[in-house]
């Protein structure tokens, strides 16, 4: 039979609509958007009041232009138009809109639900691609009771909430653990201390002992009494990516590119079910380091996958992932300069440069010790990262089914529980 909108409507995309249960409405019919207010960043001010434009939130300010909760919708831009949620006063710059919701007929993180499900860049129109309110207005939504929008708004959100938590607590775990890394392996904090007769802050008597009281010359300068002078070449085995996008097949294994990096998997991301050799295969918990583009190192999360050219897969064979990783955050900012001197790279490094990046190395007995500080911190913020995409995928499997009534909320609320 198929369903036919109303002339002058837009059926929202992501629905089988034959199959939708509750009522179609228009947008417009429940919801303004606002423009947003133009903000340069000179004109920021140090505060606590987060700042929205068209892809999330880009700086901080001392005053908000609006009351908290509420849902940001990117209004222009070449690249993904955001749709984010803030529970806080906030500012919304002018490459945005806010929304202006009728409490008494829909549910606004409901809402917010339902838009990012939807997406925005397949509305955009224009030479200079934006996002026409009055399109927006347009799309047909499933709307069901306002009982039932605050019921599937509380089920999503617990997932939603449990992703936020986890995230901060990772941001919590990797600034101890790098903050203990840089301390110990970079500033030589403990040795500064010794060599001065004080006591190192934070550590045991057996740990304190294994690092010497005085510093030795070397070819990188004062380093470590009894420390050797290295490299991050020197650390781990560096194996370059294949041009795995070639001959692709759509199937198999996702192809790592920068872009997924960044990004995370899109519309774009190709999959290959090519044969490859272990050392171009990112597993779970790899370091991957991107050579060309970006300039950065990550740390992979995601499941078994194939990295592509213009990304190393850092191969550690003796060292605490952990400790090559850490070193490699630290040496970022040097690779960076090189590669922003186009004249001489065009925008990548060699790997004649891995040699460049100097540090020293410390005694195995000193490195056994932190790592059984630093691997747990490291360790966990990898269970919950992958924590996050479990539950993100079920938020996004649950979504479609609890807003076109497919599947109950009593029946969700079970599933979600046994996640969390």
């Amino acid at each position: 039979m198929g369903f036919d909108p109303p002339p002058g409507t837009v059926a929202a995309r992501g629905f089988d609509w034959d199959d939708v249960r509750f009522p179609a409405r228009t947008v417009g019919q429940f919801v303004r958007l606002k423009y947003g207010k133009a903000l340069q960043e000179s004109k920021r001010r140090a505060g606590d009041v987060p700042v929205f434009g068209t892809n999330g939130q880009c700086g901080w300010h001392n005053e908000p232009l609006t009351h908290g909760p509420g849902v940001i919708l990117g209004r222009k831009g070449q690249g993904h138009l955001g749709v984010k949620w803030c529970n806080e006063p906030f500012w919304v710059i002018d490459t945005a809109y806010y929304a202006d919701i009728d409490g008494t007929q829909a549910d606004l993180r409901w809402f917010y639900f339902l838009t990012e499900y939807v997406g925005l860049d397949h509305l955009k129109t224009g030479e200079k691609p934006g996002l026409p309110r009055e399109l927006f207005c347009r799309q047909l939504f499933p709307f069901p009771r306002m009982d039932e929008q605050k019921a599937i708004a509380r089920v999503l959100g617990v997932l939603d909430d449990k992703i936020e938590l986890n995230r901060r607590m990772n941001e919590t775990l990797e600034t101890l653990a790098r903050a203990m890394f840089k301390s110990w392996f970079v500033d030589f904090d403990p040795v500064v201390a010794k060599a001065a007769g004080k006591k190192p802050v934070g550590m045991s008597a057996q740990t304190a002992a294994l690092f010497p009281d005085r510093f030795q010359d070397s070819a990188l300068g004062p380093i470590p009494n009894g420390w050797t002078p290295s490299s991050v070449a020197g650390i781990a085995r560096y194996v370059n990516g294949r041009n795995f996008t070639k001959n692709a097949v759509g199937s198999g294994r996702m192809v790592i590119r920068i872009a997924e990096l960044n990004s995370g998997v899109g519309g774009s991301t190709v999959f290959n079910d090519v044969k490859a050799a272990r050392e171009n295969v990112a597993m779970p918990d790899d370091i991957l380091f991107a050579w060309s583009g970006s300039l950065d190192v990550y740390r992979w999360h995601g499941d078994e996958a194939l990295v592509n050219q213009h990304i190393f897969n850092v191969v550690t064979d003796s060292l605490p992932k952990w400790f090559v990783y850490y070193h490699l955050r630290e040496a970022i900012s040097f690779f960076q300069g090189i590669a922003a001197d186009k004249a001489t790279t065009m925008g990548h490094i060699k790997r004649e440069h891995l040699s460049q990046a100097e540090l020293a190395m410390p005694p195995r007995t000193l490195i056994s010790a932190a790592d059984r500080m630093i691997r747990p911190l490291y360790d966990r913020v990898h269970r919950l990262e992958r924590q996050n995409r479990s539950l993100a995928a079920l938020r996004d499997a649950l979504l479609p089914q609890l807003m076109s009534g497919e599947l109950r909320v009593r029946q969700a609320e079970k599933l979600v529980a046994q996640a969390v």
